[in-house]
């Protein structure tokens, strides 16, 4: 009897134990639905997991089709979320509790907490209905305000590395997750993972190359994925797995000696640009860079007296097509090859010049893997990039980043990594109508109103991370207004200057004027101010010549003929080595990086505008 009751004990003991599962703190979406991911612990069964989680056990046996020959201690389950019935609060609650954040188009999860600095799981609770890696442009993120500021960057990194880490544990056969590093686009990832960029695309529900932002997590195939891990310096710094073989790997890259040709040699110029798009229609941009070539090219032969024969090839952008270009009598007689645009079809044009001991000028695109003495690169250097900016945030200067809700993730990245250990300061602006301000009485303070900013004795940098025109113009104009108020009551004029972002360039409706009152610098890759001796000239030209206004293609097309067709009959020899070559405004200065040997262009443009309406260009 004794031992019938003891019996009867330890059943009821399993029986509890296995009740008594332990709900998973960790919840994800897969494909539109919600999941906790469960870590079986020893002794589980289905029955205590469905009671535990408050689902039936054949639903987790279909969302894990293993678990109905047993589970196994350790395996990770995916178990349909099951919400509990919350009260639901008023607006004017969420409001006293929450500030609202509303997505921006490409906004992520990680770049949402760090604007933040609040915990992910935290967001996540509060917003069941979020999916993570999947934020639509618009809805609504309640973000909790006693929450705000309690997170650094490394925590926040870890929680979705984390995250990232429990749906590779449950992720169908074939498919993994991968959080995207800064520099990373949508050609670079479509090459490392094996697949093309439509299919990434596809992977990914239609996200397009212009919304891939840092920090965004990816679906990509299994077989390519890497791993990368919580404790890294650098968000998405990861070990690569191996891969199928790759052109750009384990090339042995030997010193070419090129040779100038003689005075009386015809230059041959092999030029190979994507000019037809892939729907048939004409790529004007391109249209525009070989319009500009064929200037530099006349002026090359007016001013040095060099005959030059160019033959231009249609590459549109197929990297099967340019195989196919670079086995053609026609471009095998080539001296000098510009082009390819793109980096995707540069391996076998430069196997091919490798051969010949001929110069590959690459005049628009960063080339980030292939390695080739024989290379030259207009594009600067990515790293060098603040150089000539780099006093503006030393010393004891006091800088501030001025956030909105929309941040430009990109740009964030290059100033944080300027910045490194430096103290700055962050300001987190609001727009408020006129109206609402006169509304809340004279004495009320502004999150629109940025005086505060300026009342201090230093020389003061602001950053202004925001991501779209409208937030600039108005940030910009708020420092303007700001700089006029204190200097209006006090005579005193405050010394600051704005670190500006070059795609500013881009907007079309900013107020330009704000970029003297506010002196803005930018740092850009390409400068040509139009009321210059040299750029007059040139715009005439090409007015006349092609009867529009020339763009910054048709410049830098300018450029890379002025600057290598006469280098072939002399600087070509020295690799154009520390020289200065200035064809209209912008100058370029070739140097080997350390451990490269490709030809890089390590100067950028400085642009200042000055409170006097000049400009000054370094």
């Amino acid at each position: 009897m004794k031992r019938f009751c003891a019996a009867i004990l330890l059943t009821i003991g399993w029986l509890c134990a296995a009740l008594a599962a332990e709900k998973s703190g960790t919840i994800v979406y897969i494909n539109g639905s919600k999941y906790y991911i469960h870590t079986v612990q020893p002794g589980e069964t289905l029955y205590g997991l469905a009671k535990t989680y408050a689902v039936a056990e054949k639903a987790i046996v279909a969302n894990n089709p293993s678990a109905a020959e047993g589970l196994q201690a350790g395996a990770s389950l995916k178990i349909p979320f099951v919400a509990d019935v919350a009260e639901q609060q008023s607006e004017k609650k969420l409001r006293k509790k929450f500030d609202m954040h509303y997505v921006a188009k490409g906004e992520t999860l990680y770049g949402v907490s760090r604007q933040y600095e609040i915990p992910i799981p935290t967001i996540m609770e509060d917003n069941p209905s979020l999916d993570p890696i999947h934020l639509r442009p618009g809805e609504r993120i309640l973000i909790r305000k006693k929450q705000i500021g309690s997170e650094d960057a490394a925590d926040i990194q870890a929680q979705w590395e984390r995250y990232r880490a429990s749906l590779n544990s449950v992720a169908a056969p074939g498919d993994a997750y991968h959080i995207t590093a800064p520099g990373e686009t949508f050609y670079s990832l479509s090459r490392r993972f094996g697949i093309s960029e439509a299919e990434l695309s596809q992977l990914n529900d239609g996200l397009q190359p212009a919304d891939l932002k840092a920090g965004a997590m990816l679906r990509v195939p299994a077989q390519a994925a890497v791993t990368q891990h919580p404790d890294a310096d650098t968000l998405g710094t990861d070990t690569p797995q191996p891969q199928a073989p790759d052109p750009f790997a384990d090339r042995q890259v030997e010193e070419v000696e090129f040779r100038a040709l003689h005075p009386s040699q015809t230059l041959n110029i092999a030029l190979l640009l994507p000019l037809i798009k892939e729907d048939s229609t004409v790529n004007n941009n391109y249209i525009e860079f070989y319009q500009g070539f064929l200037l530099g090219l006349d002026s090359v032969k007016l001013r040095h007296g060099r005959s030059v024969d160019l033959t231009l090839f249609n590459t549109g952008r197929n990297p099967k097509k340019i195989e196919e270009i670079v086995e053609t009598d026609e471009f095998r007689k080539a001296d000098l090859i510009v082009g390819p645009i793109y980096e995707e079809g540069i391996y076998p044009v430069v196997r091919f010049a490798e051969q010949k001991g001929i110069p590959v000028v690459s005049p628009l695109a960063h080339i980030e893997r292939m390695n080739s003495d024989v290379l030259f690169q207009l594009a600067p250097d990515p790293t060098t990039k603040y150089e000539k900016a780099a006093e503006l945030l030393c010393g004891d200067r006091k800088v501030t980043l001025i956030y909105t809700d929309n941040t430009d993730e990109e740009y964030e990245a290059e100033i944080l990594a300027l910045l490194g250990d430096k103290e700055y300061r962050t300001h987190k602006y609001r727009y408020e109508h006129p109206n609402d301000i006169a509304r809340r009485g004279p004495y009320s303070v502004s999150p629109a109103d940025l005086t505060r900013l300026l009342h201090n004795d230093k020389q003061n940098v602001f950053v202004i991370m925001a991501d779209n025109e409208i937030d600039v113009d108005r940030i910009l104009a708020a420092i303007a207004s700001a700089d006029t108020s204190i200097t209006t009551r006090t005579n005193t004029v405050p010394d600051f200057v704005v670190l500006g972002n070059a795609r500013w360039n881009r907007y079309n409706s900013i107020d330009r004027t704000m970029f003297f009152k506010d002196r803005v610098v930018f740092i850009p890759t390409y400068h040509a101010k139009r009321d210059t001796e040299k750029v007059v000239m040139f715009d005439g030209a090409y007015i006349r010549a092609f009867g529009a206004l020339p763009t910054l293609y048709s410049y830098r097309g300018y450029d890379t003929a002025m600057i290598f067709a006469p280098a072939m009959y002399n600087d070509i020899e020295y690799d154009l080595e520390g020289r200065r070559y200035t064809p209209l405004q912008t100058s370029y200065i070739f140097r080997q990086g350390e451990g490269r040997h490709t030809h890089i262009n390590s100067n950028w443009t400085r642009v200042d505008y000055r409170s006097d309406f000049t400009i000054t260009i370094e």
